[in-house]
């Protein structure tokens, strides 16, 4: 028996087991395909749901060391939907029947952007009757403030800790109160106690990374009893200051090939999760998104941010479909997804059971 087919038989995996697993090529690495593939269909079924995603304003009070629409980037024109272009961009996704819409921005924590994403939120509900599922991806806040959006029809929050490492932490966001780890960690734990449907995610071939820095992302999800995860490969920009270490990066390729078997493992680690295919898949391979769906993804979020909009949200280069409307990139999708042999839950929110049983484990912890 071979070493992969030895690990995959276990129960639970070792961190050396997991990076073992991470530099597996070849035949070895279509045998941890193979596996999480038959997970996916037996945990999760072979569906796809679908978040219409709103990258509502590229204004940001941080400036991480990675992201292109840092508060420091002068080269970065800056935006800010109405609230109209939002709900209409909302309305799109629920009349074409996607579970569930993503509502996603700059970080900014001020009385002003948390009132009106209370606002957004009662309207969002209203609009669809409460049939649409709502995620926000808007940063650190206040206790409060998660507690407040939760009670307004927030149901899904997606806090990405980029590298749960806190020495490569630190190496790619300033060392400062602004960007504080475990300020992060602190958040995640705050958005369980609240109640959200609690996601995460980490960049996978960043300068200084390693293999077991990987391989403690994967545990790290594990641990912190994650219920969504959007991951995707370091795609450099050059307004960053990390762009000087770009000549120290595995290829693109390699990259990518190493989110592939990122996923893969964790949709063995964690069963019953969800699994975004991340966008930045498509800036390295045409059909990355739908690669992901195959070996272990179970979510893709539609870019439904109006077109005059989506180049200045870019978080990285080569980011694709922004010269896109909302209809192209769903009709686009459609076929794609089709081509994965899955199908695409129209209609359903798709809430990952993972959830609902981490919540009656702290119930009955109680």
């Amino acid at each position: 028996m071979s070493k992969t087919n030895a690990i995959l038989e276990q129960d639970t995996f070792s961190k050396a087991d997991i990076v073992y697993l991470l530099q597996t090529e070849g035949e070895e690495k279509q045998k941890l395909f193979e596996k999480s593939r038959d997970i996916k269909a037996k945990y999760v079924g072979k569906k796809v749901y679908y978040r219409g995603l709103v990258e509502f304003s590229n204004i940001c009070s941080k400036n991480c060391y990675y992201c292109g629409i840092r508060k420091a980037n002068q080269n970065t024109e800056r935006y800010n939907l109405t609230d109209d272009e939002i709900l209409d961009a909302v309305r799109f996704s629920y009349e074409n029947r996607y579970g569930s819409v993503v509502l996603q921005s700059g970080e900014i924590s001020t009385p002003k952007f948390t009132k009106r994403i209370t606002r957004l939120l009662k309207k969002i509900k209203e609009l669809s009757g409460g049939e649409l599922g709502v995620t926000i991806s808007l940063g650190e806040q206040p206790e409060e403030v998660f507690r407040e959006w939760y009670e307004n029809g927030a149901d899904r929050y997606l806090l990405r800790i980029e590298a749960s490492d806190r020495e490569l932490y630190h190496k790619i966001h300033p060392n400062d109160e602004t960007h504080d780890y475990e300020n992060r960690l602190k958040s995640l734990e705050t958005l369980q106690k609240v109640g959200y449907q609690t996601g995460t995610g980490v960049m996978i071939g960043l300068p200084f990374q390693s293999y077991e820095n990987l391989a403690d992302d994967l545990i790290f999800m594990r641990d912190f009893d994650i219920d969504m995860v959007g991951m995707g490969p370091y795609i450099e920009h050059e307004d960053t200051p990390l762009y000087e270490y770009r000549d120290q990066l595995m290829p693109k390729e390699d990259r990518f090939q190493l989110t592939l078997k990122m996923i893969a493992i964790l949709r063995i680690i964690m069963k019953d999760i969800n699994i975004a295919a991340a966008t930045a898949l498509q800036a390295i391979d045409p059909i990355g998104r739908e690669k992901a769906i195959k070996v272990g993804a179970n979510v893709i979020m539609p870019n439904v941010t109006p077109g005059m909009y989506r180049d200045n949200y870019r978080l990285y280069e080569n980011k694709p479909c922004t010269d896109e409307e909302a209809a192209d990139c769903t009709n686009c999708l459609e076929v794609r997804v089709g081509l994965t042999g899955d199908e695409i839950a129209y209609g359903e929110k798709g809430d990952p059971a993972h959830y609902y049983n981490r919540r009656a484990r702290m119930k009955a912890d109680e």
